[in-house]
């Protein structure tokens, strides 16, 4: 809908309804129990959607074009949210959640390094 309706749009104006509608990944940060598989599906759908917006063909390199239009990949994206998240727990004036965000055998770290 998107990709229609502002299809005579720059493509400054373009990346920048992408960066506001496709990159927000609400709870991202708490997506622990995905699986690799669905990772890669979520990546693939954000990878074509920017393709389909700013008009580019379906084959082009992802990472070519996430450089070239200075956006974040998938990946990056993600690694951004999970970074906030730890950072927020970790100056937390909680001091419960500050003893589990410095624990190295932390699930959600462990999590957040894989990614």
């Amino acid at each position: 809908m998107i990709a229609r309706r502002f299809s005579r749009c720059a493509t400054e104006v373009k990346i920048t309804l992408f960066k506001a509608f496709c990159t927000s990944f609400y709870t991202s940060s708490l997506w622990v129990s995905y699986t690799r598989g669905q990772y890669n599906a979520l990546r693939v759908q954000y990878n074509n959607a920017f393709r389909v917006l700013v008009g580019l063909p379906r084959f082009c390199s992802a990472s070519g074009m996430f450089a070239e239009s200075q956006v974040d990949c998938f990946y990056s994206t993600v690694r951004k949210r999970c970074t906030s998240l730890v950072r927020r727990v970790r100056a937390s004036a909680n001091s419960i959640l500050r003893v589990f965000a410095h624990r190295f055998d932390c699930q959600y770290l462990n999590h957040c390094c894989i990614i």
